[in-house]
């Protein structure tokens, strides 16, 4: 029970939902004054539907220009070239229109686009990641000019929080950048948009958001409201990816999943720290090239299985969600094989890498803000060791 806390309410003005994304993305063009309106998009959206042209076509004269091509990780060196190019266009609002790299792009990009930074090397000292692979020197952003909106369509729920995860590429290091008006000024929930989104993303990206959501949830640094609508976002998602699973077409199933996307992420909102999960899956991601969307069915059953002893009360809220009761770690095991989302040893993660990854984990603040923290790189393993899926027979999930 939380006895003492607070609760942060983000920078954000808006989500919309429930209406055709072109439509609003004009209208917030119109409510925000803003005449150049540089697109940063999906690839496959913008060149194999109609998707983004639709949006075009909405914005009209107020359309400044479309910049599609977006790595799967976000890295220094494509924030940069999202800023020149906005630049450029002298863009005035960026509308950022895909899954989470595209968005985290756009927030990045923004604070380029404010300090003038077109080589990735301008970008040093603005980290707020300890051990971010070279001393930082502390650097402030200014409150952006330009600000940016977000059409997810993915899961992972991202652009409810003021951070960005950006790669250094030349460090082999994700790294934290953070700045109140990084949130988007504006979220809109298209269900429509998101039929294009191949079905084991927007699957594992829904593991992904309820990642943020079990993490908060957990947490000891929570507070009465997020355990409240976590709980419920965790539900609304588990409803919507098994739907969804069964019937990609299902649009009330999509739209309980951004629902469920929405709601998970009030942690995230509230700046309740992560955990385990977020510590060990950057440096997955990072160092291992794990896609982001996959690290959660292989990752968080051993994390609950890790924190059971000091989370006891919330896994049971959490197992009568998945499962109508039992084990927690073993109903969220039975979901995502029953999504047909991968283990570790199906991400090529084996035992001979559990140390590698636990020196690097550890560095992240996310392993001390864990229920039970992660002091050593032998936490690391010990954790890493409770994976069962794939380990043994997929019978024990």
């Amino acid at each position: 029970m939380h006895t003492s806390g607070a609760y942060n309410f983000p920078k954000m003005d808006l989500v919309i939902y429930g209406q055709p994304a072109a439509d609003v993305i004009r209208e917030e063009a119109e409510r925000l004054g803003c005449s150049k309106v540089f697109l940063v998009v999906s690839q496959t959206l913008n060149r194999k539907t109609s998707e983004i042209e639709a949006i075009r076509s909405a914005l009209g004269k107020r359309h400044a220009a479309t910049l599609d091509d977006i790595p799967q990780h976000t890295t220094r060196t494509s924030a940069v070239r999202v800023a020149r190019a906005a630049i450029n266009a002298s863009a005035d609002l960026i509308v950022a229109v895909g899954g989470g790299s595209v968005i985290d792009i756009a927030k990045i990009a923004i604070m380029c686009i404010e300090h003038g930074i077109v080589e990735e090397e301008g970008l040093d000292g603005y980290e707020r990641t300890p051990g971010a692979g070279h001393q930082t020197a502390g650097k402030t952003f200014r409150w952006p000019k330009v600000r940016m909106i977000a059409v997810p369509t993915t899961l992972s729920g991202g652009e409810y929080n003021a951070g960005a995860l950006v790669t250094d590429t030349r460090r082999k290091w994700k790294q934290i950048f953070f700045h109140p008006a990084m949130m988007p000024i504006s979220i809109i929930l298209d269900p429509q948009t998101s039929r294009h989104t191949p079905v084991q993303l927007w699957l594992g990206s829904g593991t992904r958001a309820m990642d943020h959501g079990i993490e908060a949830f957990l947490s000891p640094q929570s507070n009465p409201l997020v355990d409240a609508v976590l709980a419920e976002g965790i539900k609304q998602m588990t409803l919507g990816l098994r739907r969804t699973h069964a019937d990609p077409e299902d649009l009330e199933g999509r739209r309980l999943c951004q629902f469920g996307s929405w709601l998970s992420a009030f942690g995230l909102q509230a700046r309740v720290p992560m955990g385990a999960s977020h510590a060990i899956g950057h440096v997955l991601g990072g160092t291992f090239n794990v896609p982001h969307y996959l690290i959660t069915p292989a990752l968080m059953p051993a994390v609950l299985r890790y924190n059971r002893p000091v989370t006891e009360r919330q896994q049971r809220v959490l197992a009568e969600i998945w499962d109508g009761g039992g084990d927690a770690a073993d109903a969220l095991e039975g979901l995502v094989t029953s999504l047909g989302l991968p283990s570790l040893v199906e991400l090529n993660i084996n035992p001979d890498d559990y140390l590698k990854i636990g020196e690097v984990a550890v560095k992240w603040v996310f392993a001390r803000t864990n229920p039970r923290p992660l002091q050593t790189a032998a936490d690391v393993v010990e954790l890493l060791s409770l994976s069962r899926r794939g380990n043994l027979s997929r019978s024990v999930a």
